[in-house]
């Protein structure tokens, strides 16, 4: 087999080489001989869309501040440079010193999302380790996951020696710092691994043993060693202002996704939509103190040369601040050409007046989530908004000079009905309705409604863990009772319609809810050609359905059934927080279509007041 590094001649072959050179503006470098250290911390996609990741820059950041760690970056190589790669036996390589992945003491994966499952495979083969844990020596890599995707991490437990449970912030120090003493006293894999699991929001899933009941529902999860947890505490980083973050952020050569200064000025949020899985997992809701947001922006804008600033968090326009950071913004970086962007918005008079300060309404659309055509609908999932509400909040936009609207729903919610489906286009063209009620000589061009629906997925840690999911082709006789209704509308020609892939959905909530057994299938599908599942041009359903069938798995029995209350979830293990008594109390509620008030309104016990801050605190009596 022909053996060479990546040099320029193979860089020159591949698309977008810039991906893989390293050495851009904010990057760190440091001497690798004078830490104790290495840490590859890797995104499993392509570098466009880990460069966006947030989470990704925090820990570059907060690594790197200690002396005696280097962390460097690794992301997932396109499929034309994984040839050359598989072809030369080319080592995986972090981007800063283009050494080995294989030769780092950390491999750190960020698990954003459950379709880049074979990625962590191809990061794993490049790098030329052992896919399972069990099969690592001492002298290779510590492989610790972390992300949104740990709250279930039993489907990936086999390719992890340690799992991060929470946010970043907390305990890495301690982590690190056993390391380091393991490492001067003689290291030892398992020692070290022992160890680490008492650290509180470690997962060591190789010191916990799964058993299971006849009908493949498991029966129970316990610690192999007594000082072992049996719950591993999610971390929450409750000093939210202070925190650590990257106000010198890495500025890419190429253009990523997320193209733009990201600040975080909340986390968190105070609504409880039944579906929304972040919504829950980020309890308790936490702000960034405003002086410290805009010192945020400015270094940041000035150290990157950046046109644009994003302000983010799950629901920007509940961050009690936002007037004084907003005005601060224009003051001061307006009349420079800085662009201020400002997700998860709601439709409302604050919103909108905000909005039209910042934006050029005649290019930028605005986008609402309703998440739910019919009110029935809308107070199963609490979403928290009326008809009444919506049509206002459209009526003032239009009124505002927006003539472009977007609009995200879901489709196989809960207690679903053909009514509830049709009503999505109903509200499409009322809304339609309200831009036409406007004088002509007031309207700012043609009506445009874009509807957009996505398959839902009963997320861990959410009210509804305990629904099944629709399969593929119900959810896609769904969209077309949609796409129909649509059709009957007056003003059908001012709403266009676009509905997610149904079968990725399928999958998607397969791992979200499986257990340990399907990492063999992940193995299969990945030896089968499965790369890039996230991609549409890449994913091919054929190696997933190979992949079942070889190891005998069927999957609906993951997705196709609504779980009993007292099923053990393969998620049970950890306390993310949130108690399973209130997760199962808003089950109760959705079914009987009663709200619940979001956090700043009335306190709904959900358990997240342990933590002593944020909304929580601030609401006690």
């Amino acid at each position: 087999m022909k053996k060479l590094a990546l040099n320029d001649e193979i860089l020159l072959k591949i698309e977008k080489p810039a991906r893989y050179i390293g050495n851009e503006i904010n990057s760190v470098i440091k001497d690798p001989a004078k830490v104790d250290i290495r840490f590859a911390m890797c995104f499993p996609d392509v570098y466009e869309i880990g460069m966006s990741h947030l989470g990704m820059k925090i820990l570059y950041e907060m690594f790197n501040r200690r002396d005696d760690v280097y962390c460097e970056r690794v992301f997932s190589p396109w499929p034309d440079l994984h040839k050359v790669m598989k072809e030369f036996q080319i080592p995986l390589f972090a981007l800063e010193s283009q050494e080995p992945v294989k030769d780092f003491d950390f491999l750190g994966i960020t698990l954003q999302y459950e379709m880049c499952y074979t990625n962590i495979l191809q990061i794993l083969d490049l790098a030329q380790l052992p896919y399972h844990a069990s099969e690592r020596t001492d002298s290779m890599p510590i492989v610790i996951g972390g992300g949104p995707c740990t709250y279930n991490p039993e489907p990936i437990a086999d390719f992890f020696d340690l799992f991060y449970i929470g946010e970043g912030e907390i305990s890495y120090d301690e982590l690190f710092d056993l390391y380091r003493k393991k490492k001067q006293e003689g290291f030892d894999r398992q020692d070290f691994l022992r160890s680490a699991a008492l650290i509180p929001g470690i997962y060591v899933p190789s010191l916990y043993h799964v058993t299971y009941h006849p009908d493949g529902t498991i029966a129970q999860m316990q610690p192999l060693l007594d000082q072992v947890p049996q719950k591993v505490c999610k971390q929450v980083v409750m000093d939210f202002t202070n925190a650590i973050y990257p106000e010198k952020p890495v500025v890419p050569y190429i253009k990523v996704t997320q193209d733009r200064v990201v600040l975080e000025i909340m986390r968190g949020c105070i609504r409880g939509c039944r579906f929304c899985q972040a919504g829950q997992i980020y309890r308790p809701t936490r702000e960034k103190e405003v002086e410290t947001a805009k010192r945020f922006a400015k270094n940041m804008l000035e150290s990157t040369g950046y046109e644009e600033i994003s302000l983010t968090s799950l629901s920007s326009s509940d961050y009690t601040q936002l007037e004084e950071l907003i005005t601060y913004l224009m003051e001061q970086f307006q009349d420079k050409g800085i662009n201020i962007s400002l997700p998860s918005l709601r439709i409302d008079a604050f919103s909108l007046d905000v909005m039209s300060k910042i934006q050029d309404i005649r290019k930028s659309s605005l986008t609402f989530a309703p998440e739910a055509g019919s009110q029935r609908m809308r107070d199963i999932i609490n979403k928290g908004l009326t008809e009444e509400d919506i049509l206002h909040g459209a009526k003032l936009a239009f009124e505002g000079g927006w003539q472009k609207v977007k609009l995200y729903f879901m489709l196989g919610l809960p207690y679903e009905t053909q009514e509830d489906m049709q009503a999505i286009a109903k509200l499409a063209n009322r809304i339609a309705v309200c831009y036409y009620e406007i004088p002509k000589e007031q309207r700012n061009g043609k009506c445009q409604i874009t509807i957009s629906t996505s398959f839902f997925v009963p997320k861990p840690f959410t009210p509804f863990q305990w629904a099944q999911m629709c399969k593929e082709d119900e959810y896609l006789r769904r969209a077309k009772i949609v796409n129909d209704a649509v059709k009957d509308q007056l003003n059908r020609k001012s709403i266009k319609y676009n509905w997610h892939e149904a079968d990725v959905t399928v999958l998607e909530g397969v791992f979200a809810r499986g257990d340990r057994k399907l990492a063999s299938v992940i193995v299969s599908a990945y030896e089968d050609g499965a790369l890039f599942d996230s991609w549409s041009e890449f994913y091919d359903p054929s190696h997933w359905q190979h992949a079942f069938e070889k190891n005998g798995i069927d999957p609906d029995f993951y997705t196709m059934r609504e779980r009993s209350e007292e099923e053990i979830f393969p998620w049970d293990f950890i306390d993310n927080g949130v108690s399973k008594e209130y997760l199962l109390r808003e089950w109760h509620r959705a079914r009987e279509g009663i709200v619940t008030k979001n956090c700043r309104m009335q306190c709904s016990g959900c358990g997240a007041n342990q933590y002593g801050g944020g909304v929580c605190f601030e609401n006690q009596d």
